[in-house]
Parts: C-alpha cells; structure tokens; sequence
C-alpha cells in the first residue's frame, strides 16, 4: 500500500518532536500501522536547521498544507484559538483528517470542528490535547468503555504541580517558585492560564465530555488559581494528613455534573496526592473498575509527540472504514449526547478546609461551631495553633464534611461577620478520591 502523506503544521517543540519520533522509529510505526507514514510538507513561520527536513517540502503557510491534494492527514500544532480553528476547518473542508494537540482549540470549537468532521467524513484526533503524553483520551473513550463514569479528579497542569511540590517541599513562597518556573520554561511569561487554571479546565472540559458523553461546555467550567496559597496552608494541610494539589474534578451527580478546578487537599496516602513535580496524573472512577490511575509526562517534547502519533496510527488505520464505525470523537455516538446540565460551583458539593484567624477569646470557637451546625455543617476535626498566637489573635483551622458550597458561602459570610474573627477565612476544598 502507498505511503499515508502527512502535512506537519508547527514545527515548535511538539511539532520538531513529532518529525523526530516519525524519523526514529519509522519502521516500528510502519509495522503497527500497516502501512508507511510519510512527512510530505511542513509549515512553519522560521526555519529549524535543528531538524532533518531534507526532501521535505517547506512553506510558511500554514493553509498550503490544508489545501494541498497530496496530503491525507493534517497534524495542526500551531496552538492557540484563532489562525488553528481557521486551519482545522479548511483541512476539513478538504478532505483531510487532522491530528491536534491544541486542547484550547477542542475545548472552545470542539463542538463545531466535530459537526464539520462528521459532515465529510474524516476524522479529528486529539489525544495529544490532554495530559501530553499518558493516553488518557484513548482509555476513557475505549478502554473503561463499559462502564458508567462517576468521576474524574486530574493534576493535569505541571507548572501548577511544580510550584506546589516546590512550595511543599522547601517551603517556598508561590511567586519565588513562579519566577523559578518561568526561568526554567515550565511557565510563560504571562503565566495566567497555567497559574489560574485555565489550562486544566481546558483538558478537563474535554475529559467530561467523553467521560459522561456531554457536549463541550468550556464556558461553564469553574476556576480558582493557585496564586493565594500561603506555604503556611501548605504546612497545616499537612500536619492534618493532606496535600494540596491544583486538582480537576468532574463527577456525575443525579442533579447536573461538577466541573471545576480549584487547589484541593487530599489524602497523603492517595497515590494522586503523590504526583509531584512537571508530571501528571488523571484518576478515573467507574462502576466497573472501579478507580484506575494514569500517570506520566503531560507535556514535553517526546511524550506529546508519543500521543500525537498514537493518533496518526489510529486515524491510518482507520482512513479505509465506514465513518459510522468509527470511534466517536467524544466517545459517545453524537446523537446521543445528553444534556445533563454543568453545575454552577454553589451547586457542588465538597468537604472544606478552613482557617480562621481569631482573637485569643473564650467563647469564639463555641461561636463558629454553632453558625456551622445551625447550616448543617459537621465538623471532622479542628486544630488550633495557640503557638503561633499574633497580637492576640490564633489560627483556628477546621475540616468539615461534605456539604453542599452555598451552605458554606453563607456559613463564611457569618464567620466573617463575627467580632472575633479577624480578616477573610482561608477556604479549600477538599476531596477524599475514595
């Protein structure tokens, strides 16, 4: 069979690290695909003499690619929303398949991309778009795909994730370890995305999807950045037995699904809560199997582009079937995606942890019990750190149950009313994993 040509639009670290792999291990791939895969044409804005692009064809225009009759499948490694999406749709329109690693892009126009790819019947994969290189995508969608999903919890940002373990572990404060990670390239310049957790929600938009068979809904996903925690929270998470973590939670509740990223305290023994450094973890729990781990690089050079071709194989393998006997890119056949609603983060429903700056006063801590208890609000446990007494006042730290977060918006408004209670409470959601 004649070689499968591909078009390689980007060629930056994912798009340099695609070409490298498809080079190295050409023959292994060939031999897992049935058939060659070649590298026909690649755009890119500047030239890279770091890679071997001999006898490939090289243009600046990225529409070239999506044009050109030679080219059966469009790897789009461009990354952000607009010149992508403009691409993605006319390599559609074309007639050609496309592999992407842009989670914004199939987080925002997913719904769009997949409507048009459907009408033409190619294929859009986008494995690489999520936890770089664990092949979480292709798990959910076909490996668990027997089971109903109740939830799935992901540190799927590493910059956030090397902060945290650097804040945990030297006792950093978060905007050394920042401008340590920009230093390292872990995080841009503006780093507001990775830090406020825009990126995770992106991956985890596309995760609930083919988790409960949702359209995406980017656009309801709740976020809270990592950029208020003190090393001091750090610190009482652990001496009560938890981590904190950037996590990503989607679970399947009778009233909607939750959708949300915020820093969350877990468990030091989960696995999970372990996952330290660049890397990531996704955790899924299913009826069937119960809790499985993923666990790898979720970005880089080699792992993304170990994720980008596993879709190139998959899509080469399937260029010849129905269209109908495809798997579904959201993993549920498209028209019987449900419209469970996403739940506003009032909705949710956690565990909390709470810190509470007090004066030194007999009677306060009775106080707070009571605006808990009269809001159905049971307390685990309760820590306080007569030590660290300042100007009279003493942290009280407090773990609740799980109770729903409009309960706990107004039990913090009351605490905050009180004349004991000095300045906001510290609040962080926590999640047991169990």
């Amino acid at each position: 069979m004649k070689p499968v040509k591909v078009g390689i639009c980007g060629l930056g670290t994912v798009g340099g690290g695609t070409l490298n792999v498809l080079q190295r291990n050409a023959e292994e791939i060939s031999r897992r695909a049935g058939r060659g895969i070649e590298v026909a044409q690649i755009a890119t804005r500047t030239p890279k003499p770091q890679f071997q692009t001999t006898g490939i064809a090289i243009t600046n225009d990225v529409f070239a690619v999506a044009t050109n009759p030679e080219i059966d499948i469009v790897i789009e490694l461009v990354g952000g929303y607009t010149v992508a999406r403009e691409l993605v749709l006319k390599a559609i329109e074309n007639g050609k398949h496309v592999v992407t690693a842009n989670k914004a892009l199939i987080a925002v126009h997913g719904n769009e991309i997949f409507a048009k790819a459907r009408e033409k019947g190619v294929i859009v994969a986008f494995e690489a778009a999520v936890a770089g290189g664990i092949p979480v995508i292709k798990a959910i969608r076909e490996g668990l795909s027997a089971n109903r999903i109740n939830w799935v919890a992901g540190i799927i940002n590493g910059t956030g994730n090397f902060i945290l373990t650097e804040m945990r572990e030297k006792g950093r404060t978060f905007e050394d370890v920042l401008a340590e990670a920009q230093a390292l390239g872990y995080a841009e310049a503006d780093p507001t995305f990775d830090v406020e957790g825009i990126d995770a929600a992106h991956k985890l938009t596309i995760l609930a999807s083919i988790a409960f068979g949702i359209p995406l809904q980017f656009d309801k996903a709740y976020t809270e950045g990592i950029t208020q925690l003190t090393t001091a929270d750090v610190n009482y998470a652990e001496a009560l037995g938890y981590r904190i973590k950037h996590l990503g939670v989607a679970r399947s509740t009778p009233a909607g699904i939750e959708l949300r990223v915020h820093p969350t305290l877990i468990p030091a023994d989960r696995l999970i809560a372990n996952v330290n450094g660049v890397m990531n973890a996704v955790m899924v729990n299913g009826d069937a199997a119960g809790s499985t781990l993923f666990y790898g690089a979720g970005a880089g050079m080699e792992p993304t582009a170990s994720s980008v071709i596993a879709d190139l194989v998959d899509v080469v393998r399937a260029m010849t079937s129905d269209p109908e006997n495809r798997v579904p890119h959201l993993a549920f056949q498209p028209d019987s995606l449900s419209a469970h609603p996403i739940l506003p983060i009032e909705a949710c429903e956690s565990a909390y942890y709470l810190r509470i700056q007090a004066q030194d006063h007999p009677g306060v801590l009775a106080q707070v019990a009571s605006i808990l208890s009269e809001r159905g609000i049971n307390i685990e446990s309760i820590m306080q750190k007569e030590v660290e007494e300042q100007n009279g006042q003493v942290p009280m730290i407090l773990l609740t149950h799980r109770v729903l977060e409009q309960r706990m918006n107004d039990a913090i408004a009351a605490l905050e009313a009180l004349q004991g209670v000095v300045g906001p409470v510290v609040r962080i959601r926590v999640e047991h994993l169990n």
